[in-house]
């Protein structure tokens, strides 16, 4: 038993710990609670498999709450993106809540408050107030507004509350501590001015409730057992605790927040602020950027929602931050797809290969595996002709003994085809190889069951029928930016490591079968890499994004 609590993460033995200290079973309740001021990223899957995998450990409900309370940056289509990306993750949450659903309720407990001596209007500007605070090395100074009688307070906020005041012109503090060394405690602003349309309430309200205000009622009127957040959010804590003493009352859930280490992976940035500047910026094409560290992103880019968890699981839950490395990400993508993506063939730097000796017009539909690792996957048929487009750097006129591709009289088998042998090929006026002629052995053909086809040559090549080869445009991607931790320094401006060249558009040739791909569904270009099927395809032009490698030296600990 000792062995099996170990064996829990530092959450899970904090729910565990409470369970056998008597909180019931059923009282558990998780949420996860973001903020529908930008697209989710590969940093919040951390808390999303937290949250919702307890849930599924412990079959208990999970809320999907929106912490809508700053209308000057949240949007609808925020709100769209983060209930797709959860979806496609595959999880399913018990309901579907806002902060802006408590209001109300938010707002009475601050009358309540300022009535109880516990909150009070501040007439000072914003800056004013910052001074005041001073730094946690030093005693913040009392607000001239913070004994003003509650009755004052009390018709100014309702004021507030009526649009009857400037934005900026006043705002709520709670009364806690000014000489507190948590600079959280120091009278932090509970409500503010702000006269801007808010996607679900419209112009109803002229004030909203900070984050740290509305965070932790929400929880309580959700009775959320345990608020689980990201380590930037410990110091709030006895603010948290603070505001929840004001309304609890005897036989509700206590909620109880625990923090956990941000993941921070190298080569991404995950500040929203930061993305929206390469967005607007235009640095990348929009949030769902196959370069940007969002889930849509990853999900253009051809990322399973599987491999996503399987990284999340090997990084696991600590509670000190340290940086991840990319390569891990990559190796879990490719992990998963080399179980899961089908097989298919395209060729990104032509050149033509004529076979001279297979007859003229003919062709052929030859059987090939959809995919060698699942063969429920089954086979489907490709076509074959006399003229094919192989890679140029699968042939040399001349070559030594570890060049087991194609050359001048030298033999390579065609994928799940024949064995052919090169003969001769023709340059143009530069010198540069246009077309190699081949011959074929016509018993060679794979599968066959012939002498011929069983015979063992060391080079296997991919290739495409011309006569039936589709155009496609590939979108080829390096890392966005130059460095492990582009905003790691604080002088620099982190748009300075961008890298120039992270995406290069290339045109090849691929298999008619590519049409039918599904958008956004990953495959293996042979022998190539991994890709997906861009959004931006159509009838005419056929885009693929470039998902990871196929091999990659990085070996997970």
């Amino acid at each position: 038993m000792e062995e099996e609590y170990k064996s829990l993460n530092f959450i899970e033995q904090i729910i565990e710990e409470d369970i056998a200290n008597g909180l019931p079973k059923d009282q558990l309740r998780f949420r996860f609670p973001p903020e529908p001021n930008g697209y989710l990223h590969v940093g919040h899957t951390k808390a999303i498999c937290i949250n919702f995998g307890l849930g599924e450990k412990y079959g208990a409900p999970v809320n999907l709450r929106f912490d809508d309370t700053n209308p000057e940056k949240e949007e609808q289509e925020f709100v769209d993106s983060i209930k797709k990306d959860i979806d496609w993750l595959g999880f399913k949450y018990d309901k579907e809540l806002y902060a802006s659903d408590y209001f109300d309720e938010l707002y009475n407990w601050a009358v309540e408050m300022i009535k109880n001596g516990k909150a009070y209007i501040d007439e000072q500007k914003s800056e004013a107030i910052t001074e005041q605070r001073k730094t946690p090395f030093e005693e913040g100074v009392d607000s001239p507004f913070r004994n003003r009688p509650a009755e004052e307070s009390l018709k100014l906020f309702e004021g507030m509350k009526n649009g009857d005041f400037e934005v900026g012109a006043m705002s709520l503090r709670a009364k806690i501590d000014m000489k507190s060394p948590n600079m959280n405690m120091r009278d932090p602003v509970m409500y503010r001015i702000l006269k801007k349309t808010h996607h679900r309430t419209g112009d109803q309200w002229k004030i909203y409730p900070m984050y740290d205000w509305a965070h932790g009622e929400s929880d309580y009127l959700e009775q959320i057992s345990h608020s689980l957040c990201s380590l930037e959010f410990e110091n709030h804590r006895p603010l948290y605790d603070w505001y929840l003493d004001q309304i609890y009352k005897d036989g509700t859930v206590r909620n109880k927040q625990r923090e956990f280490a941000r993941m921070n992976v190298s080569y991404l940035i995950t500040s929203k602020r930061k993305l929206q500047r390469l967005v607007e910026e235009k640095v990348v094409t929009g949030w769902d950027d196959p370069r940007m560290p969002t889930i849509s992103g990853m999900r253009r880019k051809g990322y399973t929602a599987n491999s996503i968890k399987n990284f999340i699981e090997k990084v696991g839950v600590a509670k000190r931050e340290n940086l991840i490395d990319i390569a891990l990400l990559e190796f879990c993508v490719r992990e998963d797809l080399n179980k899961v993506a089908n097989r298919m063939m395209a060729v990104l730097d032509p050149i033509k290969l004529i076979i001279e000796n297979y007859p003229e017009g003919q062709e052929e539909w030859l059987e090939t595996e959809n995919n060698q690792e699942d063969e429920s996957a089954g086979l489907r048929k490709v076509p074959f002709s006399r003229e094919l487009y192989i890679e140029k750097e699968d042939f040399k006129e001349e070559a030594n003994k570890k060049f087991f591709r194609l050359k001048l009289g030298g033999e390579v088998r065609l994928k799940s085809g024949y064995i052919i042998k090169a003969e001769r090929v023709d340059k143009d006026e530069n010198g540069e190889i246009t077309t190699i002629y081949a011959t074929y052995d016509e018993k060679s053909k794979s599968g066959s069951g012939t002498e011929e086809s069983l015979r063992k040559v060391k080079g296997t090549l991919h290739w495409v029928s011309a006569k039936h080869a589709i155009p496609l445009e590939v979108r080829m991607f390096e890392r966005l930016f130059t460095v492990e931790q582009p905003d790691a320094e604080k002088e620099t401006d982190f748009l300075e490591f961008v890298n120039p060249n992270s995406m290069t558009i290339i045109s090849g040739f691929g298999e008619p079968a590519l049409a039918e791909v599904e958008i956004e569904k990953a495959l293996q270009f042979q022998r190539l890499g991994y890709f997906a099927k861009d959004r931006d395809s159509s009838e005419n032009k056929l885009i693929f994004n470039q998902t990871v490698t196929l091999k990659d030296g990085f070996k997970p600990e």
